[in-house]
């Protein structure tokens, strides 16, 4: 006999405004199970999650949770700010019965000390502290929402071990497809309102969703014959006796008002990455590139050629130096040693983690069309500003709406679909898989992995990297980068580990024979600088100010570069045209010097997240 729910969702209904977001929805969750709760961004996953947490009251359904049971919920943007410390927050979610102990080891195997003050936190940082606060009390039930989010591969491949070790049961959202692999026992798919069931794993779950799509559609398809024979013998065959008439004429107003209530399937990305002519067969030359900030070595003697169709992964923990290696080698930052050389007709789009570009001013619309009209040209032809926001699964009446009012997910998509309108045979990936769902997630790796140029790609994606790159670069440790052949499983194949944090790699380091300690006559190390708890409040007003200088700057160029290359000019206005080449040469140095500024500023936000 099984064992009772520990907590049970039934027929849950919620909406805001005129929207019903759940329509029907359950949830059974029993002892020691293990769930993933999938569905589209904005199918309301999140709601339902709070609602099992006792966080939302629904607007009809019933909720049953099982006396003496112990709930814990991680949600998506924990607050903080009541409490001293790190470490009292976390104590704060255990209970008199649990053991002190294990709060201080989760801060621990974290990076955190507990000692760190809620204000000075990153992103990256309040998340592991939410986690730690979950996870002390060891719950009977655990409620955890995109708890992937700001978490670099080492704490990822942790999280997932500690969570399978666990006795509890679990609720878990996530787009991390590798991890509900490794998690999940049983799904639960939340679409329309409605929730359907497997009682699988992920590895299972598509194939399925697949299928139960493909029935629909025939269902949909069956009932529009059976419309279209209705409507024909409407026209011809009213001659018939009255009574069969007026039945038939109810039926087909009931097939009809059964066809309007369906609610349609939710439709799939379109992308398509414009194409620029093909660049040379040589894309990137670094030959002994070095970098380093403060002392510390980010990139030590790190050559590669990477050939035209090359699709190269970079990995490694937070703190790393990713995106100053990617900056490095798309000759955006000058290393300190070493060269890079960049193949010919380079033509590069690219793709920012932070969605710096995007001016929350501005609607969707223009977001697109630059405020050029209602047009964006893909692939040379011009096409319709609406028509190309659906590809991405925006609605028309969307077009008008700021970007601020825009969700992660929404906000990456926006993102996806302004790089890969550009013409490009190189494209430059800085974590695009963040906040987007299973189905664009999907369509992203097709896209990537038929791109006939060549990618970079930044990513914790384990299953993305796999599907995706021919090569990976690795951090192995104090500025050391080495590249292996295929994804990310075949990096941990050839050496054994996968990513490990910097503190685990440092360990390692220092356990070789190579690095012993010093001769006795050797002057002794200065100590190193303490670790810092974020960006002070100008570094924080230059790192946020910065990119609107950086794109002023690139404006005054590219205006400055169409003044001079005006054949007629110089004859012209000698004078003037030499006062133009040195605005050119000072507008480009400081260019640099804010592009070198923002990289070294977000290389230090990077390090504390």
């Amino acid at each position: 006999m099984a064992a009772p729910p520990l907590l049970l969702l039934s027929d849950i209904r919620h909406g805001f405004g005129s929207t019903r977001l759940l329509d029907g929805a359950s949830l059974s969750v029993a002892p020691g199970e293990r769930l993933a709760l999938v569905g589209r961004n904005g199918s309301g996953k999140s709601t339902l999650l709070r609602i099992a947490a006792g966080l939302i009251e629904p607007d009809g359904g019933t909720r049953f949770v099982q006396p003496g049971a112990t709930l814990r919920y991680l949600e998506q943007e924990p607050d903080l700010s009541a409490f001293a410390d790190v470490a009292a927050y976390v104590r704060a979610g255990a209970g008199p019965a649990d053991d002190p102990h294990r709060a201080r080891y989760l801060l621990e195997q974290l990076g955190l000390t507990g000692e760190e003050e809620p204000r000075a936190l990153s992103g990256g940082e309040t998340r592991r502290a939410a986690l730690a606060r979950a996870l002390a009390p060891a719950p009977d039930i655990l409620l955890l929402d995109e708890p992937t989010n700001h978490l670099d591969l080492p704490a990822i491949e942790w999280l997932e071990a500690e969570l399978a070790a666990m006795n509890g049961a679990l609720v878990l959202i996530s787009h991390d497809r590798r991890f509900l692999e490794g998690l999940s026992r049983a799904m639960v798919w939340l679409d329309r309102g409605t929730t359907r069931r497997l009682e699988r794993g992920f590895a299972h779950f598509e194939s399925w969703r697949d299928q139960v799509l493909e029935e629909e559609e025939r269902d949909a398809q069956k009932l529009a014959r059976k419309i279209v024979r209705e409507e024909h013998w409407l026209r011809y065959g009213v001659t018939a006796r009255r009574k069969r008439n007026v039945r038939r004429l109810e039926n087909l107003h009931a097939l009809r008002a059964k066809r309007r209530e369906r609610v349609a399937a939710p439709g799939r990305v379109a992308m398509e990455a414009a194409e620029a002519a093909g660049s040379g067969s040589l894309v990137i030359a670094a030959e002994g590139i070095s970098k380093a900030y403060g002392g510390r070595s980010v990139v030590r003697d790190f050559s590669t050629r990477i050939m035209r169709g090359d699709r190269v992964g970079i990995v490694g923990p937070n703190g790393a130096g990713k995106t100053t290696l990617l900056a490095m080698l798309t000759g955006v930052l000058a290393p300190d040693s070493g060269q890079v050389r960049l193949g010919t007709g380079l033509e590069m789009a690219g793709l920012d983690q932070r969605r710096a570009s995007l001016d929350p001013s501005l609607t969707l619309a223009e977001a697109l069309t630059e405020g050029r009209g209602d047009q964006v040209h893909v692939n040379g032809q011009p096409r319709h500003v609406i028509g190309y926001m659906k590809d991405f699964l925006f609605t028309p009446e969307q077009a008008r709406t700021p970007l601020s009012a825009l969700s992660g997910g929404e906000r990456g998509r926006l993102m996806l679909a302004r790089a890969f309108a550009r013409p490009s045979n190189l494209l430059v990936l800085d974590e695009p898989t963040n906040d987007l769902d299973l189905e664009t997630l999907d369509l992203l790796q097709e896209l990537v992995a038929d791109y006939a140029g060549t990618v970079l790609l930044v990513s914790h994606d384990r299953d993305f990297l796999d599907r995706t790159v021919t090569s990976v670069i690795a951090w192995e440790g104090e500025g050391r980068w080495v590249e292996y052949a295929g994804g990310y499983s075949d990096l941990v194949a050839q050496r054994g580990h996968g990513v490990r944090a910097r503190a685990a790699a440092a360990a390692a380091a220092a356990a070789k024979p190579a690095l012993a300690a010093p001769k006795p006559d050797a002057a002794p190390r200065a100590a190193p600088p303490a670790r810092r708890k974020g960006l002070n409040a100008k570094e924080q007003h230059e790192l946020k100010t910065l990119p609107a200088r950086m794109e002023a700057l690139g404006a005054e160029i590219a205006a400055l570069e169409a003044k001079v290359a005006d054949t007629a000019f110089y004859a012209r206005d000698p004078q003037g045209f030499a006062r133009a080449t040195e605005a050119l040469a000072a507008a480009q140095a400081a260019l640099a010097a804010a592009e070198e500024r923002w990289l070294e500023l977000e290389m230090l936000r990077e390090e504390v997240g």
